[in-house]
């Protein structure tokens, strides 16, 4: 049985695409809808769909940062025997179809043939083409063979960038973090700061700890300057968290950070952020 995940945050569009699908190929089991590209993560993960349907344009998590979110989820190893429920096939991730309106730069991007669309309102007989191409891509990959996350990748940067009017880099939004033996998204605002060692770096909000592998250089790149400071080369820290600066008996500045207990030391490279103190 192929499955299906469905994402749109409005109810009726998600209830078009349903009894759209149930036209053109009955034997789709849709297994969940999700109202948002965070849920969509969630979803996917829990249920290990075939296809994930994403509505590009999703208030909060976008489509696009969703499906980056969705390449990157923990697979099945290639030669387990079953996958990770136990009832199928390992899996490796699915097959990732947008629901859009028209947009020019997106559509040429699509037709690279690493993902699928189809344009609002979902019409039977673009949808019937887009089955036919899923039912081919699946067929050839096989259960042993995953998606092409590498030419997605690719192609879900060049989709950011055209989606973003102003041209500007597209800032990082969500955190994908491994909380436990989970994988949690959590909003960039929610998170108080980020600290490096050598290997991870631990993202810090008022209720959790995670980790993640993306370093402090990375993230200063992505991250809006002005949200987040870099107090130290291992150190960004939420400027709306921060409580105050104090100094220790040795004269280094401490940050002391609204909701946790713990106070960040400030290097020298940046003392000059809190001048005066």
């Amino acid at each position: 049985m192929t499955t299906a995940v469905i994402a749109d945050d409005e109810r009726l569009l998600r209830e078009q695409l349903r009894a759209r699908l149930a036209e053109v190929w009955p034997a789709l089991e849709i297994v969940a809808e999700a109202k948002n590209g965070a849920e969509a993560v969630a979803l996917t993960e829990q249920h290990r769909p075939d296809i994930v349907f994403l509505d590009i344009r999703m208030p909060g998590m976008t489509g696009v940062e969703a499906a980056r979110a969705i390449a990157q989820l923990p697979v099945d190893d290639d030669d387990a025997e079953m996958s990770a429920s136990g009832d199928g096939p390992p899996w490796h991730g699915p097959e990732i179809v947008f629901i859009t309106a028209y947009d020019q730069y997106a559509i040429e991007a699509f037709e690279q043939g690493v993902v699928d669309y189809v344009l609002k309102p979902a019409e039977r007989e673009r949808l019937q083409l887009t089955v036919e191409r899923l039912k081919k891509r699946l067929a050839e990959r096989g259960p042993d063979q995953a998606p092409d996350v590498s030419g997605m990748q690719q192609l879900l940067q060049k989709l950011a960038r055209n989606m973003n009017p102003a041209g500007a880099p597209a800032r990082l939004r969500w955190i994908q973090a491994t909380v436990g033996s989970s994988i949690q998204m959590i909003p960039v605002e929610d998170v108080l700061f980020f600290i490096s060692d050598e290997k991870y770096t631990r993202v810090q909000t008022a209720t959790l700890e995670a980790l993640i592998r993306k370093p402090i250089k990375e993230l200063v790149e992505e991250l809006d300057a002005d949200t987040f400071w870099q107090i130290h080369r291992s150190t960004l820290v939420n400027t709306h968290a921060i409580a105050g600066v104090t100094r220790d008996l040795r004269g280094r500045q401490l940050v002391s950070v609204r909701g946790h207990p713990e106070k960040l030391e400030v290097s020298r490279s940046y003392a000059g952020l809190f001048k005066g103190m």
